[in-house]
């Protein structure tokens, strides 16, 4: 018994001691080496180590490619000095251990607002430049592109590589749509009575020009047609107006459709 004894006791502490002295590096992750509370070593390939004995540890990092969802959307002032509500996410991963740990501690939350403030000032900067239809339609890739650049400027200070930035929607405020909708009301109703205008000139037209009819009986026939000639030319011109009221008409709803696909309640 004492004899097994004497073996086990040394393997036990030669297992402790090798237990104190390895670790492993798995391939999703990446090691600092700390030595009394300072870096002496960045481990970013997956392996074996050694280090010293209660003296060093190791600390490990995530370097897959990681997700901040905004919980709320943000608020924003465009050049027409109107709100707009953003909703966005932003990709990104830790490329440089040592330079994570010292700027934000290792901390994943303390990152996350550090990128945070940096895409929403950049977002704040391009916004106030654009109009709410340039913001929704035309150039929502471009400002998505140059946020994106920026902030990966930006956070390589701290170790950290910015993947994409998406905007995933823009709505108009509650109070904001409602009395946008109320506006596209009321221009459609105005519309509508011009068109309504038109119609009435047209019937009366029509009813004059049976009026003429009937005294062509008492015309001669140059008379007759001076009178067809003259009511021909304001019949093309008033089917004209009529056709170019509406043409405008359809050009704007379909403007407004278009860019209702990108923001249900939005509107120009």
């Amino acid at each position: 018994m004492q004899r097994l004894s004497k073996f086990l006791v040394p393997i036990i502490l030669l297992l402790i001691l090798l237990a104190l002295s390895t670790f492993t590096v798995d391939q999703r992750e990446s090691a600092l080496v700390f030595r009394l509370g300072e870096i002496v070593a960045v481990k970013q390939e997956p392996g074996l180590y050694f280090k010293a004995p209660l003296i060093d540890n190791a600390r490990f990092y995530d370097k897959r490619i990681l997700t901040f969802d905004s919980p709320v959307p943000d608020r924003f002032i465009t050049s027409e000095k109107k709100n707009v509500l953003v909703d966005s996410y932003i990709k990104w991963r830790i490329v440089d251990p040592a330079k994570y740990y010292v700027s934000v501690n290792g901390d994943e939350r303390q990152a996350e607002r550090r990128l945070t403030q940096t895409v929403n000032d950049g977002l704040r900067a391009e916004f106030g430049k654009r109009t709410i239809q340039e913001v929704v339609s035309g150039e929502r890739s471009t400002i998505m592109d140059i946020i994106k650049q920026r902030a990966d400027k930006e956070s390589a200070k701290i170790g950290i590589q910015i993947i994409d930035v998406r905007l995933r929607r823009v709505d108009l405020p509650k109070e904001v749509s409602e009395s946008v909708y109320q506006r596209m009301e009321a221009e459609r109703k105005s519309v509508a009575n011009e068109l309504r205008t038109k119609e009435l000139t047209l019937a009366k037209f029509i009813d004059n020009s049976n009026a003429v009819r009937l005294r062509t009986n008492s015309l001669n026939e140059i008379e007759l047609k001076r009178d067809i000639q003259l009511l021909t030319i304001t019949y093309g011109e008033i089917l004209k107006n009529i056709s170019g009221e509406l043409d405008l008409l359809n050009l704007d709803l379909s403007m407004r459709l278009k860019i209702s696909e990108n923001i249900p309640w939005y509107a120009a």
